[in-house]
């Protein structure tokens, strides 16, 4: 993969076609994802001294001379440790003054079958299900805290009351000041569902100034085109964040939906008397759908195969 493609797509600076390329690079390996890590640090140690250069003032860019990584890495160390000298100098010297970075949005996708968690600058903890894209700044500023997701995520938000915490889908934003929910929001897939754990929130249209507030132990959930509001039944689909994928007599249908999203993958269902079935279990993410199917299989009459070339399983 291209490094120069890697760092825009790190810095959330991608068009969708590229970010489209790069996530699918992403999800073909674990050692492609390792590469992306190991450039993100590197990105995170030397991002905040970057120089700023005009289009007139940048040099070119030699796209034939390639660095090993172990060269990239030891430069970068040695940047860190002067720029921190020179820091260290400053502030010693000017103690009055303070030394702003610059607000570089970042971007960190979630292959298939996987799940992150990170904490934000203002210590906000989110954990990140598989196939999710979150896009959040290096620090906040301004009037709001502001992150763009892409697939489910968990947010214990750091309370403020004079910045809400909003984040942002493709087809709602939900705000909040300091408060415990899960958000399902797949793009391109009609799915977007708030579930509150404490505190509160608020799902508003983009742009919008108000919205639709909800309380504790409530979820709001898009239903042909609509905006519902009901209790939360099932809390144990929440333990995806500790890596278990929880099935509460769920219909196969939507089982088979829930696989589908989660591990990245077409299943096709040859016989309609599966929709009858009603499926119950917890099974853990790392385990993947093919012993999950098996363990289902017990209670369940069916049968199963995988086309590992066309990531198809076909359900019969």
């Amino acid at each position: 993969m291209n490094i120069e493609l890697l760092l825009k797509y790190i810095g959330g600076k991608v068009t969708d076609q590229e970010r489209e390329t790069i996530t699918s690079w992403l999800d073909q390996s674990p050692e492609n994802m390792k590469e992306y890590l190991r450039l993100r640090k590197i990105q995170d140690i030397t991002i905040w001294h970057e120089p700023t250069f005009t289009n007139a003032a940048q040099p070119p860019i030699k796209k034939t001379k390639v660095f090993s990584l172990k060269r990239t890495i030891l430069e970068a160390l040695k940047i860190a440790a002067v720029m921190l000298l020179a820091f260290v100098g400053f502030r010693y010297v000017y103690p009055v003054k303070q030394v702003l970075s610059p607000i570089v949005m970042q971007t960190l996708h979630v292959p298939a079958g996987q799940r992150a968690e990170l904490t934000l600058t203002d210590g906000t903890k989110v954990w990140l299900n598989a196939k999710t894209t979150l896009t959040f700044p290096n620090q906040f500023s301004g009037q709001f805290r502001e992150v763009k997701m892409d697939g489910e995520g968990y947010f214990n938000v750091t309370s403020n009351k004079s910045k809400p915490f909003i984040v942002k889908t493709e087809k709602y934003d939900v705000r909040v000041l300091g408060t415990q929910f899960n958000l399902m929001a797949y793009s391109g897939k009609g799915i977007f569902e708030t579930s509150l754990i404490e505190g509160a929130v608020e799902v508003m249209k983009p742009g919008s100034e108000k919205g639709i507030s909800i309380k504790p132990d409530e979820r709001i959930y898009l239903n042909n085109n609509q905006l519902i509001t009901a209790p939360i039944t099932h809390r144990n689909h929440f333990l995806w964040k500790d890596g278990i994928i929880s099935f509460d007599n769920e219909s196969f249908p939507d089982m088979v939906r829930k696989l589908e999203l989660y591990f990245d993958l077409a299943i096709n269902v040859k016989n309609d008397r599966f929709r009858d079935y009603r499926c119950t279990g917890k099974f853990r993410t790392k385990d993947g759908v093919e012993h999950i199917l098996k363990v289902l299989q017990i209670n369940n009459n069916f049968r199963f195969k995988i086309d590992d070339k066309l990531n198809i399983i076909t359900i019969e």
